[in-house]
């Protein structure tokens, strides 16, 4: 334990569900279901003879039985009209049925049902635009204008239209169409200039491959004729048309949204719904998650002060009182922990650890009135550069730049460097207690907590500085997320705080912590760091997912206080945590047997994960 001297209207055409004689409303016959929709197979029996969207009776030859199940539906629909829930319901499932291709089940469904899958004059523009009878297309645009939310977007409608009408007529060879079609059809639209000079290029395409390649077009034919209809459904009203795969996009929704809100969920994220199952809500076990002991690293002889892995998450630093740093080869299949070497020789003990951005060299600090530190080459375990510029400093922090040629390093009596690989000094700044360290992304930001209660940002390029953090008590120590975006804080008797580094505000207080004057390493961890750990003065380590104040899991084993946790960044199921009483604690899942025998049957972490 180190004491530290901080102290311091619907629209208003909204469908109502119809009666069976008015599914078949559509601009063709013999070519479309009674839902309107384009057939894949006809069989003659679902044809309807109407173009002008009225109510016509039963299809030609339909039996007696199916008017007398007209008729019983009906008297149903009397007695039970559709909630506008039932309804849209209905709808998402014809649409999910009639992607399968299954088009005479939803010819029933919509019969038996009453309702209709969409408007009729959208049904039309539908069809026109996957024949490409592009010109049909446009006139039913007028249709459609006075059903739209935004009638300004049939300009966009009829450019996508005279788009996909311009590209085949450039495939099929017929350049003087298409030029036609860019001069007098496109171009007055007076809409999207840029990507008609885009367009205009295409007329250099000497074959029809060149052209699909420059484009980025799947040619002429059903699947861009498809794409091109899921752009204009963006236009339409769902009362109108449906968005496409509207019910694939609610049971994705449904799943990520329990993956979200489920706490122990730490393995990569499968955006397929092929990988899942909808019969069950998802939920994992807390038995998945590192809330075990696996091993216990027992070779230091002293309090152990630090602890991190690398980031290729292969090895694990560990530093002591007790002078040395053991380096530990990690088992990326077994996930056991052996030692590989010990660096020795760091009089004043180690309290903390930095690898370069590629695993090759690590840095070992001092506490707080050491003014020495040490640059390992991990791969060859020689020293490369013993650093002391005076001995009145106190090098207690450092901090890799991401080039991995520099470092900073820094201290509480008022030591700011930036140094190469050799310990020649490149830079300073002059008078900053530095408390704790880290270098941004931008290879030009270092972050610095200092004895003022703050983290200000430094640019060592043009020398200039700025406040970014202000807490009330003395920040211990602080760790920043991989993207930059949140900095997680151990705060002087408040515990951890996660802070937003681009809005500057404080997003949440974790509870449970014991947190003194001692110096305490919280981390971020799992898949897309959705979860925090620290250790602390009561001997636990503390869970947290990200989002949520309480702990999800209090880890006990140590004997005494948990200087600093570190999550494997390649193995979200390992984490490691040192103590004062002189061991390394290595945590994972429980074991497979005890994990199946202590599970009821709800509680195993389902198949939404292959």
């Amino acid at each position: 334990m180190q004491s530290n001297g901080a102290g311091q209207g619907q629209e208003s055409s909204e469908l109502p569900c119809l009666n069976s004689a008015q599914n078949g409303e559509s601009s063709s016959a013999g070519g479309t279901h009674s839902n309107g929709l384009l057939s894949n197979t006809d069989n003659g029996n679902n044809s309807v003879g109407t173009s002008n969207g009225s109510s016509v009776g039963p299809c030609v030859g339909t039996s007696t039985a199916s008017m007398a199940l007209n008729s019983e539906v009906g008297s149903l629909k009397k007695k039970k009209r559709l909630s506008q829930a039932e309804e849209d319901v209905i709808r998402l499932i014809g649409q999910h049925l009639h992607g399968l291709g299954l088009n005479q089940t939803v010819d029933l469904l919509m019969q038996e049902s009453g309702c209709r899958l969409e408007h009729p004059s959208a049904t039309k523009f539908r069809n026109h635009v996957m024949e490409g009878e592009w010109e049909k297309a446009e006139n039913d645009l007028n249709e459609l204008r006075a059903l739209m939310h935004s009638p300004n977007a049939i300009v966009r409608m009829k450019f996508l239209l005279l788009q996909q009408k311009y590209l085949e007529y450039l495939e099929d060879g017929k350049v003087l169409e298409a030029l036609q079609v860019l001069r007098g059809e496109l171009t007055p639209l007076k809409y999207n200039t840029d990507r008609i000079h885009v367009l205009s290029g295409y007329l250099m395409c000497s074959h029809a491959e060149d052209l699909r390649a420059k484009a980025e077009w799947e040619g002429k034919g059903t699947a861009s004729r498809c794409r091109l209809l899921d752009k204009l459904q963006t236009y339409l009203p769902p009362s109108v048309m449906l968005p496409p795969r509207r019910l694939h996009t609610l049971l994705k929704q449904a799943v990520e949204l329990q993956r979200d809100r489920c706490l122990y969920h730490n393995t990569k994220m499968d955006n397929s719904l092929d990988s899942v199952s909808l019969l069950l809500d998802h939920v994992c076990s807390r038995k998945q998650f590192p809330c075990y002991t696996q091993q216990i690293l027992t070779e230091h002889c002293n309090e152990v002060w630090f602890c991190k892995f690398s980031n290729d998450g292969t090895k694990l630093a560990t530093g002591s009182k007790d002078t040395t740093v053991i380096i530990w080869q990690v088992d990326m299949e077994s996930h056991q922990l052996k030692l590989l070497r010990t660096l020795e020789g760091h009089a004043y003990g180690v309290s903390y650890l930095a690898w370069s951005p590629d695993d090759t060299y690590l840095i070992a600090c001092g506490p707080d009135d050491c003014s020495e530190l040490w640059l390992w080459n991990i791969q060859t375990g020689e020293l490369r550069t013993k650093m002391s510029q005076s001995h009145e400093d106190s090098l207690t922090s450092v901090a890799w730049n991401p080039d991995g040629k520099r470092f900073v390093t820094g201290g509480q009596r008022g030591q700011f460097y930036q140094c190469d690989l050799d310990g020649n000094l490149l830079d300073s700044w002059e008078g900053v207690r530095v408390q704790c360290l880290w270098c941004l992304g931008d290879g030009r930001t270092v972050l610095a907590s200092d004895t003022h209660q703050r983290i200000r940002g430094y640019n060592f390029e043009d020398l200039t500085d700025r406040n970014i953090v202000q807490e009330d008590h003395p920040i211990m120590s602080f760790t920043v997320s991989k993207n930059g975006r949140l900095a997680l804080l151990n705060v002087a008797t408040q515990g951890v705080h996660l802070w937003d580094l681009q809005d500057r505000v404080l997003v949440r207080k974790y509870q449970g912590v014991t947190q003194g004057f001692y110096t305490i390493h919280s981390c971020f961890g799992g898949h897309n760091e959705d979860f925090i750990a620290s250790g602390s003065e009561d001997h636990k380590v503390y869970i947290w997912h990200r989002r949520g104040e309480l702990p999800i899991a209090e880890l006990t084993g140590h004997t005494r206080t948990v200087n600093c946790v570190s999550w494997n960044p390649a193995v979200p199921g390992l984490m490691a945590s040192a103590s004062d009483d002189g061991t390394v604690r290595i945590w994972g899942p429980a074991p497979f047997q005890d994990s199946q025998e202590a599970d009821g049957p709800h509680e195993n972490c389902s198949n939404m994960d292959s």
